[in-house]
């Protein structure tokens, strides 16, 4: 029987239940200088003047730098088609783009003096004109690079068909906020560098992508591949935000090398706030047209994405909101536009779906819309138009192929499992009561992609020890999803050596010599993909070795699992152990398989949420009382770790619906910028979610498995969104934008004349 499939539970919490992790600030970086950044309190401003002056009279101070010490070319570009004038300097450099941008660093004996030091510093600014609206910044009036002459980093606009809608009954518009949110991880940013006597760098970081930033620090520092070693530590969550380095982490080798000290930061939360990356910031104007008979024949999406002061990966991701557009349903005409443009706000980066949340959140939006004025029920507009089970493989107008899918059992599913049909009579009776509480009932259907770049490949490399016991290396990062209980599964199903025996190591670039990182879902389909293949080669290999220790054909030995021993067919009394074999391949370098993975295409996960929730149309209070998801991801490796991934989606969807917007005012101040202004869930706001399993294996890969870490919260928050205003709708609320606050309900619910 195979261990796959089977609720194991997590080798990882022992570990950090008792002793705990060990996190970038516990380091013990003997001998280290503290990193201290005075940060930017303007949006936009020229800088006339820095005077550490007074700080460096301070206890414990020992240097001061500014952007006119520092000989580093700027922060790699995330992508080549982002114009190299917008890169952004190590420190601000003459100009200062939003507040939170550092643009000086004192480093100090010890962690506090940095703190009071601060202070001290006094920089002096000429004020310029903010622009924190992307709509504003795309017409251009205040350009934050004048040498660059406009404020658009990437344009993924195209001409519209002005027939587009021709022959629709039914035409429907709405813009639409996709509000900027903060990731928030447990754990802010930490890192430490240090250079060795051979002139050798090693870095620690809170990372998810230690292979990205090694090759991005050989870059910097022009140093060949052997001469960095970059290590992240038990990392305490990321959420796309922690990928690569920002400016921050790069300059402390520099700094590091400037005073022949190790150098380390640890950001507070405050600062993570301001200078972490965030993510959505989408303005979409979408289009919907059909007939009453509530099939929908076109649908256009326009975006405008804000990448923040110095535009990153953020500004292009409406690429994948573009290409995931249509979602699950069978649209003829799909027409997209967008374009990234530079605000004076924090960067955006790549936010736990990056790019497809915002998509779903578009199309849902529409069908509810396109539902509201046929007079139609939102599920049934829904099950009119997804696409058929008999459709897949099937390539969308907009050239997404999608692998695999089964959309309107996932529907009939989460239908069935909320009991839909006495929601809606629950409604229609406290509708005709008349009180102030009247519930509202969301639905989503979506689809996303996982592992998108198709070609994105994965190292794993499987050893056996003579002591029988086996070792992983792999060039996924865990941090938090459970790759050490998953890639000893993996590998027990093949070599029949049980998962408390098999060593996961990874997060070091001196150990493992290459990889992907973790983001984009990609991790089971592409870094466990690389275990289970590399774990078959190895038992290939083995028994060529125990072939000739038993004196037999290759062909006749087999591997009996539960046993963990090899034998020839029909002599199981005679064999040889894992260990035995073992310790005769030492002698010629092991047994051991190194493997890269390289999946053929991406995957595409799919599913169906519903949401209930209770809406106070005197307060605009909003009451989240059931969230019901159906979350396909293929072939599921083990339910407990699924269900972890669906719960953090859930969460971080719903928040996005009701609760989390990051907000500048008008000169381009946070105004959020601390846990008592910036609202996140707790356990206070949420349901016990219910969960319903379904399993459409893809054919894309041998495992049949696709990505979960992101399913829940693409679901979830257009389904959230659908509720609160399906609650109201009977009152002549057609829309309200995200984050569903009181403020916001009751202002929409002003707007109609009866809150």
């Amino acid at each position: 029987m195979s261990i796959l499939g089977n609720r194991v539970l997590r080798r990882e919490d022992p570990k950090f239940l008792t002793t705990g992790g060990v996190y970038g600030d516990d380091l013990a970086g003997d001998g280290a200088l503290w990193a201290t950044y005075i940060r930017a309190t303007m949006a936009h401003a020229r800088i006339v003047s820095i005077d550490a002056s007074e700080a460096l009279t301070r206890p414990g101070v020992m240097a001061a730098f500014t952007a006119s010490d520092i000989d580093l070319p700027p922060v790699p570009l995330a992508m080549p088609m982002l114009p190299e004038g917008m890169a952004r300097p190590m420190l601000a450099d003459g100009v200062v783009r939003f507040v939170g941008e550092p643009v000086a660093v004192i480093l100090t004996e010890a962690r506090y003096q940095g703190e009071d030091a601060a202070e001290a510093v006094f920089v002096e600014y000429d004020p310029l004109p903010s622009v924190v609206d992307s709509e504003v910044a795309l017409a251009g009036g205040t350009l934050l690079f004048p040498e660059v002459g406009t404020n658009v980093a990437v344009d993924f606009r195209q001409p519209l068909d002005e027939g587009h809608f021709d022959g629709c009954d039914v035409v429907v518009t709405q813009r639409v906020i996709n509000q900027r949110v903060a990731p928030c991880p447990m754990e802010v940013r930490c890192s430490l560098a240090q250079w060795g006597e051979d002139g050798r760098l090693t870095q620690w970081a809170s990372i998810q992508h230690p292979h990205g930033v090694k090759e991005a620090l050989c870059g910097i520092y022009g140093l060949a591949e052997d001469r960095v070693r970059v290590i992240a530590p038990d990392v305490g969550g990321g959420f796309g935000a922690k990928i690569g380095l920002y400016p921050e982490e790069y300059l402390l080798p520099w700094l590091a090398r400037k005073t022949q000290r190790p150098v380390r930061w640890t950001e507070t939360r405050s600062e993570s706030m301001v200078a972490l990356g965030h993510g959505r910031a989408q303005v979409q104007t979408i289009t919907v047209g059909g007939g009453r008979d509530g099939r929908v024949l076109a649908y256009r999406l326009e975006i405008v994405q804000d990448g923040g002061a110095y535009p990153a990966i953020g500004a292009i991701l409406p690429f994948l909101t573009s290409m995931m557009a249509p979602g699950t349903y069978d649209i003829a005409k799909v027409e997209c536009s967008a374009v990234g443009v530079a605000t004076n706000t924090t960067p955006t980066v790549a936010y736990r779906g990056a790019g497809r949340p915002e998509a779903t959140a578009a199309i849902e939006r529409a069908m509810d819309l396109f539902a509201l004025e046929i007079g139609m029920d939102p599920a049934e507009v829904r099950r009119k138009n997804l696409l058929g089970k008999d459709a897949f493989p099937h390539t969308t107008v907009t050239g997404a192929t999608y692998d695999i899918g089964d959309y309107e059992r996932a529907l009939d599913l989460a239908l069935e499992a909320s009991n839909y049909q006495e929601l809606r009579a629950e409604q229609a009776r406290r509708r005709q009561g008349g009180g102030p509480r009247q519930i509202g009932i969301g639905v989503s259907t979506y689809v996303e992609i996982t592992n998108g770049a198709g070609d994105t490949g994965e190292f794993a490399a499987v050893e056996v020890l003579p002591s029988g016991k086996a070792r992983v290396h792999t060039g996924s990062s865990p941090h938090g999803q459970g790759h050490v209980t998953a890639w000893s599964m993996i590998a027990s199903d093949q070599l029949g050596i049980p998962i408390d025996d098999i060593e996961v190591v990874a997060n070091d670039t001196d150990l493992v010599p290459k990889g992907g990182g973790t983001f984009g879902s990609r991790s089971l389909q592409a870094g466990g993909l690389a275990v289970h293949e590399a774990s078959i080669s190895l038992v290939d290999q083995a028994r060529i070795l125990a072939a000739d220790m038993l004196e037999a054909s290759v062909d006749d030995v087999v591997l009996d699992k539960v046993g963990g021993r090899f034998h020839v067919t029909g002599t199981p009394s005679v064999w040889r152990s894992w260990g035995q074999i073992a310790g005769e391949a030492e002698a010629s370098g092991g047994l051991k398989v190194e493997h890269s993975s390289s999946p053929p295409a991406p995957t595409f996960p799919f599913g169906s949420h519903v949401a209930v929730v209770e809406v106070d149309i005197e307060t605009g209070q909003v009451k989240l009382q059931r969230l019901i998801a159906v979350d396909d991801a293929g072939t599921i490796l083990n339910p407990l770790l699924a269900e972890g991934q669906r719960h953090g989606g859930l969460a971080q969807g719903a928040a996005q619906a009701l609760l989390e917007e990051f907000r500048y005012d008008a000169d381009g101040n946070p105004v959020t910028s601390n846990l008592a202004d910036y609202a996140m869930i707790s356990a206070t706001e949420l349901p016990s979610f219910e969960l319903v399993a379904m399993e459409t294996p893809t054919p894309v890969n041998a495992l049949g498995a696709k990505g979960i870490g992101e399913s829940g919260t693409i679901g979830s928050t257009p389904a959230v969104q659908s509720a609160v205003v399906d609650a109201l709708s009977h009152l002549g609320v057609r829309h309200i934008d995200m984050p569903a606050s009181p403020q916001n309900v009751w202002a929409a619910l002003k707007t109609q004349g009866t809150a």
